[in-house]
């Protein structure tokens, strides 16, 4: 969308409403999908901050509800359908403890993903995410350093997460083994 695409949006009185109503839709039946939709035009449009933030809230409160029933159901979770959406919330709310510094909060939310997540591919990312806040090395240095921002993503279901390294994953999780097997042992009380 170009500028004056955007400006149309954001004063069209139909679609804001219809994007009003998909809004209270989509809390009160729980969609994740939708109010991820919603989520993502209401950023895009830069509008109401605070329905954004109660869009966020409800997203992060159904997520974590789904992610307890499958986990205790001894499955783990795809990235398709709604279960990519429940990760995308877990995965967005470790980022955002992270750009706060807030390590162990990250590390935590890290650690059940990778736990609870049936994609190799993305577990070994995650793995590097984990190391890196049990480093304690602060988000910005991780994009700067280590996170190949240039890259483009194979798959779509990886267009939500950081895939793609300026190093090798294999290589550098190798080294790490004993930080990883430490925080392993500190946190495997969160799945008891």
């Amino acid at each position: 969308m170009d500028k004056e695409e955007l400006n149309q949006a954001r004063t069209n009185p139909d679609f804001l409403k219809y994007l009003e109503q998909t809004r209270k839709d989509a809390i009160d039946l729980k969609n994740i999908s939708a109010m991820y939709e919603v989520l993502d035009s209401y950023l895009i449009l830069d509008l109401e901050e605070e329905k954004i933030n109660e869009l966020y809230e409800n997203i992060l409160k159904v997520s974590f509800e789904k992610i307890e029933e499958i986990v205790n159901s001894h499955k783990k979770l795809k990235l398709e359908g709604d279960e990519l959406f429940y990760i995308r919330s877990f995965y967005e709310h470790s980022i955002e403890k992270w750009s706060y510094d807030n390590f162990d909060g990250a590390k935590e939310l890290l650690f059940i993903l990778t736990q609870i997540i049936d994609d190799e591919a993305f577990v070994t990312s995650l793995k590097m995410h984990l190391v890196m806040c049990s480093l304690k090395t602060n988000l910005d240095d991780f994009y700067e350093n280590y996170v190949d921002v240039t890259a483009e993503n194979d798959n779509e279901k990886y267009g939500y997460f950081i895939m793609n390294y300026k190093i090798n994953q294999d290589e550098f999780l190798k080294e790490k083994q004993a930080v990883l097997d430490t925080e392993y042992n500190n946190l495997k009380h969160l799945l008891a």
